[in-house]
């Protein structure tokens, strides 16, 4: 005999597997921020200190979204997702290999 509770069982596992949003990562950013090895860090890279803005952006968003309910916090972060792009580009085997003489075919001259 089938049962709901079976029925929720397998509904369940088709379903992709639901994100558990957490904040701790954005809070230790934060504090890692504040440092004194990031922060000198900064200065000899950049010439200035870092002011921690984007960190806490990070923290002020993640705690936004804890307030939400767990629908839309998924359907924003799927949002969020696909909207970055890749950081590999796709090619074919003929665009790859035309790819690669464009940029090292000098090499082959050499020889």
């Amino acid at each position: 005999m089938v049962t709901a509770a079976s029925n929720e069982e397998k509904k369940q596992s088709t379903e992709e597997p639901r994100r558990r949003l957490s904040c701790i990562p954005s809070f230790d950013a934060l504090w890692f921020c504040y440092s004194p090895v990031h922060q000198m860090q900064q200065y000899y890279r950049q010439g200035v200190l870092d002011n921690c803005f984007e960190k806490w952006s990070a923290v002020f968003d993640c705690l936004s979204l804890k307030t939400k309910r767990s629908s839309e916090v998924q359907e924003i972060l799927e949002t969020r997702e696909k909207g970055k792009p890749h950081i590999w580009s796709f090619r074919t085997p003929e665009e790859a290999a035309a790819n690669w003489k464009e940029i090292f075919g000098h090499l082959d001259e050499m020889e």
